[in-house]
């Protein structure tokens, strides 16, 4: 299955930088157990303009997003709202993990993403 080129808003890729060079203590955690395609040979980008956001972790290969929330907020805004339709509308999923969760369970939260890997490779195989 070829992979969809999505579309970004180049102004965003300085922003995209300043994120990776000021990460979280979470995003730094899970940055340890994605990056280098450590997680089942999967290919993740940290910090990564789609469309005109920058989303916190991204594999084209899976289509899927993944946001810890926590950085400036700690409930859904009717802006991530918006931004999670709109990145669906491109056929990627969004998991959201809270700060806390990558913090002091990491087993349950790459197991999660195990489990979607899993899921989206049995879809793709039907």
């Amino acid at each position: 299955m070829p992979r969809k080129i999505i579309p970004y808003n180049p102004k965003l890729k300085e922003l995209a930088r300043n994120l990776r060079n000021n990460s979280t203590p979470g995003e730094i955690r899970l940055w340890q157990e994605l990056k280098a395609k450590q997680f089942l040979g999967y290919d993740f980008h940290r910090q990564k303009p789609l469309l005109n956001y920058v989303v916190d972790f991204y594999c084209a290969e899976l289509n899927l997003v993944i946001e810890i929330d926590g950085r400036y907020h700690e409930e859904i805004t009717d802006k991530d709202l918006k931004r999670t339709e709109e990145l669906e509308q491109q056929q990627l999923t969004i998991l959201r993990f809270t700060e806390q969760e990558v913090q002091t369970d990491m087993f349950n939260v790459l197991r999660t993403l195990e489990i979607y890997a899993d899921g989206f490779n049995n879809k793709i195989n039907d």
